[in-house]
């Protein structure tokens, strides 16, 4: 009945959204601000999914997520988000919100990395535990700054390596994520492309992350956004949770440092 509720409640406000659209001066913004309402956004059914998936006994192990550190502690989920990637010692390696979940996926339930891999991103009519999780996380940083360490050795490294692949190009077309992303002004179709060099545009785009995109009908993260970057660049498929996957995502954090997050979003 909650469920049920609540999209009744979406409709409701979608339709509300679309009709002071119309009215508005600037009809996109105007739907956009309408639609920030979290009765507005299915994002918030992805939360709620992720919380019972959190504290829910799964898995070969037959645990929950409960003691799973993301950071700041065992179990503490707010304002870890905001704190990602970092370094941790128990996995010797810089981690993003969703490899270390996959981690504490693997060590404290039991399941299959490959397994893990494999459902990450949802298709059409069928759910993704991953996108839930990290909408649940995510969500309780919501309102607190990216503030990300770059102390430890490694977290210099990823940070440099995310510099680095922002800048190299390859592949059919020749492009480097800098070639959409690096000069202010350009856009694709009615798309405008965001400077991810500069700390207000940086700021504007990962601090909207995880988001629902209403053409793909579900919940996307940060790890989706570039994958398919990569796929729009014709580039290999960058595998969910790589070294090379989260340096990006650190170097992209990094520069967004001081933008308050505002999750889950909603976008085209």
């Amino acid at each position: 009945m909650r469920i049920g509720r609540f999209l009744a409640q979406c409709l409701a406000a979608t339709c509300l959204a679309t009709a002071a659209a119309a009215q508005s001066e600037n009809p996109l913004e105007e739907y956009r601000r309408l639609l920030a309402d979290p009765f507005a956004n299915p994002g918030y059914l992805f939360v709620d999914r992720g919380e019972a998936l959190w504290h829910q006994k799964r898995g070969p192990k037959n645990a929950s997520l409960e003691q799973c550190d993301l950071g700041l502690g065992p179990g503490v989920v707010e304002g870890a988000y905001a704190r990602l990637p970092r370094y941790f010692a128990d996995a010797d390696r810089v981690m993003d919100l969703e490899t270390r979940l996959m981690w504490c996926m693997v060590n404290l339930q039991g399941f299959d990395e490959a397994t893990i891999k494999k459902s990450a991103f949802s298709k059409r009519g069928g759910q993704s535990d991953m996108e839930a999780l990290v909408a649940y996380v995510a969500e309780k940083s919501s309102g607190m700054k990216f503030e990300i360490p770059l102390e430890h050795p490694k977290e210099k490294e990823a940070y440099a390596l995310g510099e680095a692949v922002f800048y190299r190009r390859s592949s059919y077309f020749d492009f480097s994520c800098s070639t959409c992303h690096s000069q202010d002004g350009r856009r694709i179709r009615l798309q405008e492309l965001g400077n991810m060099t500069r700390q207000e545009d940086a700021a504007r785009a990962m601090t909207s992350w995880p988001t629902y995109r209403v053409s793909h009908e579900t919940l996307r993260t940060m790890q989706h956004r570039m994958w398919d970057c990569y796929w729009q660049m014709r580039m290999p498929d960058l595998d969910y949770g790589s070294e090379l996957s989260v340096a990006l995502i650190t170097w992209l954090t990094k520069n967004a440092e001081g933008g308050e997050l505002a999750v889950p979003s909603i976008k085209r």
